[in-house]
């Protein structure tokens, strides 16, 4: 099997279905954590709903999906705050298909979307308990940083200057 990266319409029925997975993973191991329960599912249907996705279409943006073989497994987008600086949001492999090397194609792909979009640097955040995400983005050299934003969740932000193509 091989992984493919293709930009993919933030609305589809594929980018839903791997957002309610991301949000559903995420949002569980928050509530575990800090309040031993799984998330409300009216509470994750808000958040789905509220998350649309169109920060991340284009021209500002675009969504990333991995595929692993024909099968959808994860993404990755990019949006632009300021005509220098895009943010890395969304990075999401579902938990079958990690190790296999996927997540960190979707950043390097990412990067190279940002780069496209005119970014020469890329933010991010992240929250303390998502460590398999921090070591992620320390391995192709994301920094951490100051603050970049106010997100109640985030608790690490990170940076990374993007070479010229």
């Amino acid at each position: 099997m091989t992984w493919t990266i293709a930009p993919e319409p933030p609305d589809s029925p594929v980018a839903a279905a791997l957002w309610r997975a991301y949000y559903t993973e995420v949002s569980d191991r928050w509530y575990r954590l800090h309040e031993g329960r799984s998330t409300d599912p009216e509470e994750l249907e808000r958040e789905i709903a509220a998350g649309t996705g169109a920060r991340l279409a284009p021209p500002g943006g675009v969504l990333l999906v991995a595929r692993y073989g024909e099968e959808p497994a994860g993404t990755a987008g990019v949006r632009l705050t300021d005509p220098a600086t895009a943010e890395l949001k969304r990075v999401f492999l579902r938990r079958e298909l990690r190790g296999r090397g996927g997540a960190r194609l979707l950043v390097t792909a990412a990067e190279e979307h940002a780069r496209a979009l005119g970014a020469r640097r890329m933010v991010l955040d992240t929250r303390h308990d998502l460590v398999e995400a921090r070591a992620l983005y320390a391995r192709p050299g994301y920094a951490e940083t100051e603050p970049h934003n106010d997100d109640p969740y985030a608790e690490h932000w990170f940076s990374k200057r993007l070479a010229p193509v």
